[in-house]
């Protein structure tokens, strides 16, 4: 009899346990989200670790030129992700550009890292004097978008988003490692998932802005940020709002181009010139404003192959790369929970009580 009762109290706790979580999903997806013009709340990480964490290059008031914010994807660092490609094409054209370390190798709550961004982009428009654009790889892609969501101060102060294999919809593919319940992943890896609430949070009400030009460039061969077989049906391609769209493949510009989630962010020269042309015109990148001659080169200005520092770079990224594709290996310390962080208070429309 006692055995019998200790077992029916531990499926009472088992399900008890299960309710809760659902309850919570539930109440998280029911919640009405903020207004888009509610102020955005007080940062939350200090003032020292946001500035120590952005990186600066070149002259904000010698020229004219778009100052770029660069943002690095999962399980990198922007050294990682752009020192050998577009820091080095940006200073050659002096072009003045920040890019921000976030915490974990881009691995870790990205509530928080918004943070990062929210600040890098005050602290580029105070030195420009002018709006700016911010270029993204990967979550890097699409992660500036929460801090226009929540910060509409930022609004203005952006002129270009820029990203290259951006899951703004999430990807299938992480939501195939990360299951609630069987076993444990980064909170990044979590909250990039098709059905993670943070990705519902930041798609909420409006996807763009007024004012803002966006230019969303994919692979149909990215292995990672899935679905992307299709222009419009892309988890990287944007819709609604009322900012300037452009969503464009690769392959729309070179139709045997194979470079896939990686590369698209570090070598492409179509991903490239399509980056280019936004930031030298007004309005988001034109795909017939691009030279096919593109189509024939094999890296984009910025990289140079028999650089010692080009294979470092690679080298160095393979351990947060691994720590994104196998859950449970964590070679750069990022943290491990078993569900998605919760939601914070101000992205609801009953704000934090």
């Amino acid at each position: 009899m006692r055995i019998r009762r200790t077992a029916t109290v531990s499926v009472l706790a088992v399900l008890a346990v299960m309710l809760m979580s659902f309850g919570q999903a539930a109440i998280a997806e029911q919640k009405p989200f903020a207004p888009l013009n509610r102020p955005g709340p007080k940062l939350s990480v200090k003032t020292a670790t946001l500035k120590a964490a952005l990186k600066c290059s070149g002259s904000f008031t010698a020229n004219k030129l778009e100052p770029v914010l660069l943002s690095p994807g999962t399980g990198t660092t922007p050294d990682q992700n752009f020192s050998w490609n577009y820091e080095r094409a940006f200073t050659a054209q002096h072009r003045p550009w920040c890019a921000v370390t976030m915490p974990h190798h881009a691995l870790g709550e990205m509530q928080s890292a918004g943070e990062y961004l929210v600040y890098g982009i005050r602290t580029m428009h105070a030195k420009a004097h002018r709006r700016i654009a911010i270029l993204g790889h990967s979550q890097g892609g699409m992660s500036m978008r929460w801090a226009l969501r929540f910060w509409p101060d930022t609004r203005p102060m952006v002129d270009d988003v820029i990203g290259l294999a951006g899951d703004n919809h999430g990807t299938t593919v992480v939501s195939g490692l990360c299951n609630p319940g069987k076993g444990k992943c980064t909170p990044a890896q979590w909250q990039q998932t098709s059905t993670a609430n943070y990705v519902k949070a930041m798609n909420s009400r409006a996807e763009t802005f007024a004012g803002i030009s966006y230019t969303e460039v994919f692979s149909h061969t990215d292995e990672v940020v899935q679905p992307n077989l299709t222009d419009q049906d892309s988890t990287s391609a944007l819709h609604t709002g009322k900012g300037r769209i452009t969503n464009v493949s690769t392959q729309d510009i070179c139709p045997l181009d194979v470079n896939e989630h990686l590369l698209i962010g570090t070598i492409d020269p179509a991903a490239y010139a399509l980056s280019m042309d936004a930031l030298t015109h007004d309005g988001p990148a034109k795909p017939a404003r691009i030279s096919r001659s593109v189509c024939a080169q094999v890296y984009q200005p910025g990289v140079d192959p028999l650089e010692a520092n080009t294979y470092l770079q690679i080298i160095a990224v393979l351990p947060g790369l691994l720590s994104v594709s196998l859950p449970g290996i964590n070679l750069v310390g990022a943290p491990e929970v078993s569900n998605e962080p919760t939601l914070r208070c101000y992205v609801y429309s009953d704000r934090c009580r």
